[in-house]
């Protein structure tokens, strides 16, 4: 008992929480990122040009079933055997934004699909172009049925920063297992506190995306 509580010293939390950071940094950034791109082949991909439409789709269904932890090491291990070097924390971003885009992309898809076609036809009988159409009619309320989806899909890429120790990113997975390499019998208790760790966060977000929804279809 004594050792599961040495193991939560000043300098062992503060080291699990700078962890926390580097977690919380490059998922704001990758999902925000995935976010923007994600939406665009979204809806390249539900527009149905052809070829491109076509192309994306295929991209995108490649992706989708293609292991993170693959894309992780392939960005940051193989991109330099064709001339392109990223640091740590970029291929970590690079790999999850290529990743996290994918999943959202088909979110996105999915939820134009679910907007009733009589608004956009009724929005095109009014004069409206297609770009119009879907900028200011149909992604309005596409977004308001994908926020838990998206919610769920950014809490999972929350937890998929901890792949990201194969290429020692310094995140919350990672230093704990420099903490408990130390000392074997801290192994518990950093478990135990970056489970609390990644629960307070995902838990947090999960409470936000519920508020969100719950206030869209209030103005709706």
């Amino acid at each position: 008992m004594q050792d599961f509580l040495n193991a939560y010293t000043a300098i062992n939390l503060g080291f699990l929480l700078k962890g926390l950071l580097v977690t919380i940094e490059v998922s704001v950034i990758s999902g925000a990122l995935s976010f923007v791109i994600g939406s665009f082949l979204g809806v390249i991909r539900y527009a149905k040009f052809p070829i491109v439409s076509m192309i994306v789709g295929l991209i995108i269904d490649i992706l989708r079933n293609l292991p993170l932890l693959l894309i992780i090491f392939f960005t940051y291990f193989g991109l330099p055997n064709f001339g392109i070097r990223l640091n740590i924390m970029t291929s970590a971003i690079a790999a999850l934004t290529v990743f996290e885009a994918a999943m959202i992309a088909e979110i996105v898809r999915s939820g134009i699909v679910s907007v009733p076609k009589g608004q956009t036809e009724g929005a095109l009988a009014n004069g409206m172009t297609k770009p119009q159409v879907m900028w200011y009619i149909v992604l309005p309320q596409a977004y308001k049925r994908m926020i838990p989806p998206l919610v769920s899909q950014l809490i999972s890429l929350i937890k998929d920063t901890s792949l990201a120790t194969i290429i020692v990113l310094p995140e919350l997975t990672y230093n704990a297992q420099i903490i408990y390499g130390q000392n074997n019998s801290y192994m518990i208790p950093m478990f135990l506190a970056i489970a609390v760790m990644y629960f307070i966060v995902n838990y947090c977000l999960a409470l936000a995306g519920s508020w969100f929804s719950r206030h869209s279809r209030r103005t709706a």
